[in-house]
């Protein structure tokens, strides 16, 4: 048996609100670790910034459900991009042992 269709919009709507709430908590997350690593630490912190900021831009219609997103075919790649780079992100902030 399919669900209401009529609440496939809101569904969709809050996965990608629960999808940018986790690429945030992992960004601040990862902030938080790399600010205490000096230079390289703040370059961490910078890109993590960088792309939680791309992937934000491109689902936040998306999310929010205020129209037609203008970037639509690149917001899934976009977020999972998002945050395969923020895991790896997270790797190099481990290996170069910022705490």
């Amino acid at each position: 048996m399919t669900g209401d269709p009529g609440l496939q919009p809101e569904r969709t709507r809050l996965a990608w609100r629960r999808t940018l709430l986790s690429l945030t908590g992992v960004t601040l997350l990862l902030v938080r670790l790399a600010l205490t690593g000096g230079r390289p630490g703040a370059l961490l912190a910078g890109l993590a910034v960088l792309s939680w900021l791309a992937a934000l831009a491109a689902t936040w219609h998306r999310a929010t459900g205020t129209g037609p997103s203008r970037g639509q075919r690149w917001s899934f790649p976009l977020a999972a991009l998002t945050a395969a780079g923020l895991a790896l992100l997270g790797v190099v902030a481990v290996v170069a042992g910022l705490r």
